[in-house]
């Protein structure tokens, strides 16, 4: 079983507001090169995405089914990888002081990949876990400065003296 954790120095409602985004998975999952909901109200349980897996010049839409979510907390998903079979990831955010801890635990169900998973196959899924929790910090750290910046622009434009009636004589 593949568990993997990370450190992602924002709040866990930040980390919460990517994953949320269902449009968005493709941005922080590695191997999808483009995703879109396409039935139910992601990430509510039942919710269904659908995204591109690209293998060289080889094209794979795989689906991703919503199996439980608790807003905010953990995220599980079931990932329909055609004749790879099915597998299950679950993902926990929890608070550490002023950050969020993510864990990521994947494993095979059914199909191919439960019959062939071993030593090797657990090294690629660890390998992919500690590239996609690296995309998916850079991302929320990234937007969490971007915010602040456009915040602290915004006081520094108010604070000009005239600007709100401070500061005339």
């Amino acid at each position: 079983m593949a568990v993997r954790h990370r450190l992602i120095h924002v709040s866990p409602s930040a980390v919460w507001a990517v994953l949320a985004d269902g449009n968005r998975y493709a941005e922080w999952v590695v191997g999808t090169s483009r995703s879109r909901p396409v039935s139910g109200r992601w990430p509510r349980t039942g919710a269904v995405i659908r995204y591109e897996v690209r293998l060289g010049p080889l094209r794979l839409l795989n689906e991703t089914i919503v199996r439980r979510c608790e807003d905010g907390v953990c995220l599980e998903l079931e990932a329909y990888a055609g004749v790879f079979g099915t597998a299950r990831i679950a993902i926990e955010l929890r608070p550490w002081g002023e950050q969020c801890l993510v864990l990521v635990d994947e494993h095979p169900l059914q199909g191919a990949g439960g019959r062939l998973h071993n030593m090797g196959f657990e090294a690629l899924i660890q390998l992919r876990h500690r590239a996609m929790l690296g995309r998916l910090a850079r991302l929320c750290e990234s937007e969490v400065q971007d915010a602040h910046r456009g915040l602290r622009r915004a006081h520094a434009v108010s604070a000009v003296p005239g600007e709100d009636g401070v500061g005339h004589a």
